[in-house]
This record gives structure tokens, C-alpha cells and sequence, in this order.
């Protein structure tokens, strides 16, 4: 199997604090924080059986950061640096991936969603900002949903909220992930980036298995979605997996996109939607264009002037 038709398939799946239960660890280097540093902090919470890996970065308002399938806290490049400079990063390596370990409970979304919840809370904080690509969009929007008192803002970042939302020609690749793919990946950034900090490099194949298992189970979380009280930013590539229609979707279900906002703005929604342009699904999580449209969002600015404010001066 050519090496992007792999790396294709298997990237769609996808303050103060420091209680007792949360010891802090010695912060071990590793070839991936040649661009993002050492973390400030970082350790394992044992959450409902998973034993998770986090780290805390920089100082400001907390933002959960979640990556994508088969990815981990650094995938983020030079995009969490960015972050870590504005605000306090709480970045987690999810079930199975990085330098959490599998354990023995399949990788279900809802359930890491809880995870989370939970996680941020055993860490001291009462409310977070959240976001996250992919596959952590999704465990993003669940932990929302569950918890929307634990989340103050919320970026979806090249998510569906419906497994119809990717584009049919990904769901016969996705169906396809299982540990037998695992020698032919040796090269892909993926396994590299895992081998770099897994405890135990061996369980590679069985998180192929368990994410194999989880894209091919049918899901639709609209039900989730209407219950995101907060403030909600979905960010897409316009040549992501996405189909197009399923985000508009998505907005409109958010309450957006139903009507013109109005020459006062009376009818805005307090939800967006942005598509950044020339980006695709496996480019999206590193590009610039992310943090810029994402923070001035969990900032809670506008950046926008209005035309009666222009010709005022105001």
C-alpha cells in the first residue's frame, strides 16, 4: 500500500493546579520537543482505567489541547509553541496514544470525552477552553456535551459530528485499519512519532486494532451537538474530508447559517464557522492559519469593525 494511501486512511479517524493525585513526573527530552521545548510540567492520571499522559505549557487562561488519531501532543508543531506563548496549554496524549498506554477498555469517543471532564478537574481546574482536531474534535465535542460546565469555549477542528460526514470514499479505507498494517507504517510519521515516547512501542498493532474497531462502528452525535451550551468555533479545511455540506450542517445545527445576522449584527450567532483556504485534512492540525482563527475566537473578540463605525471613526 502506497505510504500516503496509509497515512489517508488512518489520520480521518481520527491557574494553578497539582493536587495530590496529579505528581508530577521528571520531564524526559525527546526528538519531538525540538521545535516546542520541554513542557513546564508534565506526569500520568489515572482516569477510569486509562492512565494519561499530560503536560502543561506556558501561563494565561487553561486551553485543553487534543490531537488527532494516531497522533500525539507534539504533532501540533509550531502551533503549540504559538500557544504555549499566549496561553497555559494542557496538552494530553489520549487512549493508546503517545505516551498513554491502551489499557484494556476499547477506544470509544464519549468515553475519552468523559475522560477529559475528568482529567481536567483531578489537575485543579474548574474551566477550561478546548480544542481539538480530528479525532480529539471529536472527543472534544463529547467532553463539551457531558460537561458544559467544565468548558468555556470550544474549536472543532476537522471533525464531523456524523460518521455520513466524511467523504464516502473514506469509510472503505477507514473499515480497513487493523494491526496488519503495522510493518508497512514504519516509515510514516505516525508510527516514527509513536515509537519516539510509547512505553511500550510493541502495543502499536493493537492501537491499529482498537482505532480499526472504533471507525467502523456508525456513529451520529447530534444529540451531543445540541447540547454545547458554549460558545462553539468549527474550523474545516476547504479541501479537508469533510464534505462541505456536513459542515454547513454542522453550523446550522449549532444555530448558524439560518439567517442574515443583520445590519446591527441582532441576529449573529454567538457560534462560527470558518473554512481556511487551500488546507486539507492532513495539513490543517500544523498550519498557522489554525491558532490565528482560532484564538481571537477563545479570546472572545470580534476583530470585525462595523461600516456605520468605519465612517464614524468609532
Amino acid at each position: 500500500m502506497p505510504k500516503m494511501t496509509v497515512i489517508t486512511l488512518l489520520t480521518a479517524a481520527l491557574a494553578a493546579f497539582a493536587p495530590a493525585a496529579a505528581q508530577a513526573e521528571e520531564i524526559k527530552e525527546n526528538p519531538l520537543q525540538s521545535i516546542v521545548g520541554k513542557p513546564d510540567k508534565a506526569g500520568h492520571l489515572s482516569v477510569n482505567g486509562i492512565d494519561y499522559y499530560y503536560e502543561i505549557r506556558g501561563k494565561g487562561e487553561p486551553l485543553l489541547l487534543l490531537h488527532g488519531g494516531l497522533g500525539l501532543i507534539e504533532m501540533y508543531g509550531e502551533n503549540l509553541k504559538t500557544l504555549q506563548e499566549k496561553r497555559q496549554v494542557i496538552g494530553v496524549d489520549l487512549q493508546g496514544h503517545g505516551r498513554t498506554p491502551l489499557g484494556n477498555r476499547p477506544i470509544d469517543i464519549p468515553a475519552i470525552g468523559a475522560d477529559m471532564a475528568a482529567l481536567v478537574s483531578q489537575l485543579g481546574y474548574d474551566q477550561v477552553d478546548v480544542l481539538g482536531y480530528s479525532f480529539g474534535g471529536g472527543v472534544a465535542l463529547q467532553m463539551a456535551a457531558q460537561a458544559p460546565d467544565k468548558v468555556r469555549r470550544l474549536v472543532i477542528a476537522s471533525a464531523p459530528f456524523a460518521r455520513n460526514g466524511f467523504f464516502p470514499e473514506m469509510l472503505p479505507q477507514q473499515a480497513s485499519v487493523s494491526g496488519a498494517m503495522a510493518d508497512m507504517m514504519k516509515e510514516t510519521p505516525m508510527y516514527k512519532s509513536y515509537a519516539a515516547v510509547a512505553p511500550d512501542v510493541s502495543q502499536f498493532p493493537k492501537l491499529l486494532d482498537a482505532m480499526g474497531a472504533a471507525m467502523r462502528e456508525d456513529y451520529d452525535a447530534s444529540d451531543a451537538v445540541a447540547k454545547l451550551s458554549m460558545p462553539v468555533m468549527l474550523i474545516y479545511g476547504d479541501s479537508d474530508m469533510i464534505r462541505p455540506e456536513h459542515m454547513v450542517e454542522f453550523y446550522q445545527k449549532l444555530g448558524g447559517g439560518l439567517r442574515d445576522a443583520g445590519w446591527m449584527r441582532e441576529n449573529m450567532s454567538k457560534n462560527r464557522l470558518a473554512i481556511l483556504p487551500g488546507l486539507t485534512h492532513y495539513e490543517t492540525f500544523a498550519a498557522p492559519a489554525l491558532v490565528s482563527t482560532a484564538l481571537p475566537f477563545l479570546d472572545g473578540e470580534t476583530g470585525a469593525q462595523s461600516w456605520a463605525g468605519q465612517v464614524s471613526g468609532n
